[in-house]
């Protein structure tokens, strides 16, 4: 019954009176940027020369181009040489969950140095730096997970966005690093507490700046609020008791026009969340379909992944599974199938020509990588890969994926373990074929998918790694090269 309480209860979206505008400052003009050295940078090699052939692509977004896990980009490795792709430089990092994003030969990359969040803009081939942005932050993770942020930046229109950990939302010019707003979301909506802090992703599109929020309404909250991006002001509202998840929103064209697609379910007590369904240009709540594990200590973190025209899969951890969804010609959600094994904690699922791919699992012990037919909703297969790798100490080390991720392009899929292994596969529904392998590092809560950008890899090494390297993000060559 409170379910179907939850999932009727909305509110119509319409004017609301912003209780506080930012102030907006002008971009300063431009001058020729010259990216310098700096201390926390280790150059190592460039990269070989780009094939004249290949496609590039930016990625402006965690989940890339198309927030779904695909780059466009061709002429990758298919093998790595000896002792694995070549590194080409390595930033020494501070604390958070985040990856870079790269659009137009800047890449950004958000994370706390000491008590600051700080944005810095870097040469995505050389790493050197372009600018670097900063302002105070006071959050301790209760649970003992990082202090950092969890939301990786966004790149549109000639701005950065960034949303920190304790919901300071920040629009800065990506040409020079000035500030143009800022805004204090937690004290400005009275926004409600999350058990890791602020972590969702926003969404740009139609120039509305998307944040799934959540606050601390009688009855009703604001579930998620759309600013204008040059302004920082608010366009609209979406009212609707679930909170901001940490899994992020997503566009999808669902019965012949772009939908809202926001997946919350953060801290709330009695545990509640799902998918709202909801009109990108005025808030408009269409429907919202509850999909949460029932334990108060759960979150929804795997992004909602567009199937085809009319569907949309999502799937929560914590015994909980995969849902297949379709909206209907009266905008409502319909449950196609269930798969309560394809539970995923964080990663979001690769679909690859009808079928879809993903180690599911909520712990380390508990996780594999299955495929499940989205016609069907039947598994396709389930993998729980194992192999060796030696220590300096001589003593051989098993190694499993765990609870990776994966990116696809150039007809492969690359698979990034938590543990720092990365694999090229051949995924299909009669099973998985391991192309490649190698260890990049060996270090816990290898969380973040990592980036593609003219055929450099981009992985953020969160913790510090059996060598006594600390938490890096480092840039490997997948180039395939010229020849």
């Amino acid at each position: 019954m409170l379910a179907t309480l939850l999932a009727a209860a909305s509110l119509q979206a319409g004017p609301f009176e912003d209780p506080a505008p930012p102030a907006v400052n002008e971009a300063p003009a431009a001058e020729d940027a010259v990216a310098e050295p700096f201390d926390r940078l280790t150059e190592i090699s460039p990269p070989v020369p780009r094939h004249p052939e290949a496609i590039n692509a930016d990625w402006p977004r965690f989940l890339g181009p198309t927030d779904n896990c695909h780059s466009p980009e061709t002429h990758l490795l298919s093998s790595f040489p000896e002792g694995g792709p070549a590194k080409v430089w390595e930033l020494q990092k501070g604390t958070g969950y985040t990856s870079p994003v790269i659009v137009d030969g800047r890449l950004i990359f958000f994370d706390r140095i000491d008590d600051e969040e700080t944005i810095d803009c870097l040469d995505p081939e050389t790493g050197r730096r372009y600018w670097s942005y900063a302002y105070p932050v006071e959050y301790s993770d209760r649970y003992g997970f990082q202090n950092g942020p969890r939301a990786s930046a966004i790149i549109d229109s000639g701005k950065v966005y960034t949303l920190g950990v304790t919901s300071t939302l920040t629009c800065l010019d990506l040409a020079t690093g000035a500030l143009l707003w800022q805004r204090d979301l937690m004290s400005e909506f009275d926004r409600a507490s999350f058990f890791f802090g602020h972590g969702t992703c926003p969404l740009i599109h139609d120039g509305k700046l998307i944040v799934p929020l959540g606050t601390n309404g009688e009855d009703k909250g604001l579930s998620v609020i759309a600013f204008d991006q040059n302004t920082g002001k608010t366009v609209w509202v979406t009212e609707h008791e679930w909170n901001a998840s940490y899994a992020s929103p997503i566009i999808a064209g669902l019965q012949g026009e772009p939908r809202l697609l926001v997946f919350q379910g953060g801290e709330s007590d009695p545990a509640f969340g799902g998918l709202l369904a909801i009109n990108p240009n005025t808030g408009e709540l269409l429907d919202a379909f509850p999909w949460r594990p029932d334990k108060y200590e759960s979150v929804n973190s795997s992004t909602p992944v567009a199937v085809g025209n009319d569907q949309v899969f999502l799937t929560a951890s914590y015994q909980h599974g995969g849902v297949l969804l379709k909206l209907n010609e009266s905008l409502k959600w319909e449950t196609v199938w269930e798969a309560p094994e394809f539970g995923m904690h964080w990663m979001t699922p690769l679909l690859l020509e009808g079928h879809l791919y993903g180690f599911r699992g909520r712990n380390e012990p508990d996780a594999w990588l299955a495929s499940y037919d989205v016609a069907t909703g039947k598994e396709n297969w389930r993998e729980d890969e194992q192999w060796s790798i030696p220590l300096e100490s001589g003593r051989e080390y098993r190694m499993k994926y765990l609870r990776g991720s994966l990116l696809h392009a150039d007809g492969k899929s690359y698979a990034l373990g938590e543990l720092g292994s990365l694999g090229i596969l051949n995924l299909s529904p009669d099973g998985v074929e391991t192309l490649e392998r190698a260890q990049l590092f060996l270090a816990r809560s290898t969380w973040s998918l990592p980036v593609l950008h003219r055929g450099l890899l981009y992985v953020s090494q969160h913790e510090a790694d059996v060598d006594g390297n600390g938490p890096r993000l480092i840039c490997y060559d997948l180039r395939a090269g010229a020849e």
